[in-house]
């Protein structure tokens, strides 16, 4: 599975960083996603709680 994060969609809730920190990081001048790891296994959850659907899995 590979990452895609839009962040210009991102709302900087911080959800992605607080369910996977080895694979999403904020910004710290706006808040906003920081992808880490484009390619981690099993981070489906993450991509679930994003209040903003900022982020996308394609396989």
């Amino acid at each position: 599975m590979r990452l895609e994060v839009d962040r210009e969609r991102c709302v900087g809730a911080g959800m992605c960083v607080l369910t996977a920190p080895e694979v999403f990081g904020q910004d710290e001048e706006d808040g906003r996603v920081r992808l880490l790891d484009p390619e981690p296994d099993g981070i489906g959850e993450a991509v679930q709680l994003c209040p903003a659907a900022a982020i996308t899995a394609k396989d």
